[in-house]
């Protein structure tokens, strides 16, 4: 599926889901709810942005520095992530999503690299959408990997160019985001696709993630559609 640069619709939307924890506090509730709520939220963005023609939507859903959190909060967080690889892959698979994961694998344990596998494996003809979900990601952390492939390879430091490095990047077949979404009111992109959000157009709320409505991804659509793309021209 192709798309033109002055498309008013954009063809990938990464996603910041900043703001659980906080949600959480506020509505008296225990950080793993908040983060159950931050999924259900989720799970209902990825139908609507279908709805809307968005062929990829991308979730920054733990990134490689939130390891450095509670313990109990990280348990809390894999369990969650277990519960959605055993119970809501399947009714993703109906609607045709194809499920991806990028990041490193290396600190999960062989069962869930397992449902991982199998949940790609399971969705990987479906193409009403994709959805990839950024676990132990870190946009630095993509691009070292791609570079220690490129050098793995024997290849020329004069043959490097961007597009080499994007082709490998962890999933080089996916197109850079076009609109970065980020909530709960902070400005900066932490560590998140840093390699392709190279030009991509970047949009802010105050609103928790949990509280994030379809309502909501339509404004900020409507406000892309008004953006002049600069490409660096």
């Amino acid at each position: 599926m192709s798309q033109s640069i002055d498309s008013s619709i954009p063809i990938h939307v990464g996603l910041i889901l900043d703001g659980n924890r906080r949600w959480a506090k506020e509505h008296g509730l225990s950080v793993e709810e908040g983060h159950r709520q931050g999924y259900l939220t989720l799970r209902t963005i990825v139908s609507a942005a279908g709805r809307h023609g968005i062929k990829y939507l991308s979730a920054y859903v733990f990134s490689s520095e939130n390891w450095q959190r509670d313990k109990t909060e990280v348990r809390d967080i894999m369990k969650l992530l277990n519960w959605v690889l055993k119970h809501e892959v399947k009714g993703l698979n109906k609607e045709g999503i194809q499920i991806r994961f990028i990041g490193s694998k290396l600190k999960f344990g062989a069962a869930m690299v397992r449902s991982i596998m199998w949940a790609e494996e399971l969705t990987k003809q479906n193409t009403r959408g994709t959805l990839l979900l950024c676990l132990d990601y870190g946009g630095q952390q993509e691009i070292v990997d791609a570079v220690k492939r490129i050098a793995e390879s024997g290849i020329d430091p004069e043959d490097i160019t961007p597009e080499l490095i994007t082709h490998h990047l962890y999933a080089p077949d996916v197109p850079p985001p076009d609109l970065i979404i980020r909530t709960s009111g902070e400005q900066r992109l932490s560590n998140f696709m840093l390699w392709g959000s190279a030009y991509s157009e970047l949009a802010f709320t105050k609103t928790y993630w949990p509280d994030f409505s379809e309502q909501d991804l339509q404004a900020m659509l409507d406000d892309y559609a008004k953006r002049h793309r600069n490409f660096g021209g």
